[in-house]
């Protein structure tokens, strides 16, 4: 014996019965007729009108039933789809609100929990790593800016501070303190270019502890009237270039060469 399924033609519930048969019977309305209409039926149930019609259950002893199910369950289930249909069709229920919107899916608070824990874990890391470079870059940059008067052996870099702490005529900055820009605000040589470079690393190696080549890694540029130089080296060579009439891009280099200026005035 072989099973198959179809769609009941007068109410639309789903049937199964015993292929052996020719006719098949639906256990919720009772109707009896051919299995090959019901096997149709269900491969295309949109094209066929269900006629909803009230019939008697037979009065003989003889059933089309296959299998034996739970009337109960699936009664309701064809109830409570048509139901839903009408209100569909009546415009009262909307498919979109059968959608499940992120506000509907509720994490349980024992994830909560776990992710709020991880999530003050990992600032706490970042502070516990960052802090210690914010501060160490902060003493050194301190250290270097209470030397850096050595510079004006050289050029009339001015190197006061202003009321925020920040030089006036110099800026130094980067992890290491590596990069530098000083205001200088008269004509200065390629020559001078290289002694203030060389005596800002020897300051910098000097306060940093470096031993090794104190110039590796370090950029200065020296800000003129008419250009930027732009001093580099490695291995005790010194590089200098320079790019005259070149836009000056920070405004603290541009506000420590106009008072620069001023005060050679």
């Amino acid at each position: 014996m072989a099973t198959k399924q179809g769609m009941c033609k007068n109410c639309g519930s789903l049937i199964i019965f015993d292929d052996r048969n020719e006719n098949c019977e639906c256990i919720f309305c009772h109707c009896i007729f051919p299995g090959a209409e019901a096997v149709q039926i269900l491969e295309n149930p949109d094209d066929y009108t269900f006629a909803n019609e009230e019939i008697a259950e037979s009065s003989e002893s003889t059933h089309y039933y296959a299998t034996k199910v739970n009337p109960d369950m699936i009664e309701s289930a064809v109830a409570r789809d048509r139901a839903m249909k009408a209100k569909e069709d009546s415009g009262s229920i909307k498919p979109s609100d059968f959608e499940i919107s992120p506000n509907d899916v509720k994490a349980p608070a024992k994830l909560k929990a776990i992710l709020i824990g991880a999530t003050a874990l990992l600032i706490i890391i970042i502070i516990a790593v960052a802090f210690p470079f914010y501060n160490s870059r902060k003493k050194l940059k301190n250290e270097i800016s209470d030397g850096i008067s050595v510079l004006k052996e050289i050029a009339s870099v001015d190197t006061s501070v202003d009321e925020s702490g920040n030089g006036k005529g110099y800026m130094i900055y980067g992890q290491s303190c590596q990069y530098v820009k000083l205001a200088v605000p008269s004509q200065i040589t390629e020559d001078k270019c290289k002694q203030l470079f060389e005596k800002y690393t020897d300051l910098r190696a000097e306060k940093a502890g470096i031993t090794s080549d104190k110039m590796k890694g370090v950029t200065m540029e020296i800000f003129v009237n008419n250009g930027i130089y732009e001093v580099t080296g490695e291995g005790g060579v010194i590089n200098v270039v320079f790019t005259e009439d070149a836009p000056v891009q920070t405004s603290a280099a541009t506000e420590a060469t106009t008072a620069s200026t001023s005060a050679s005035k």
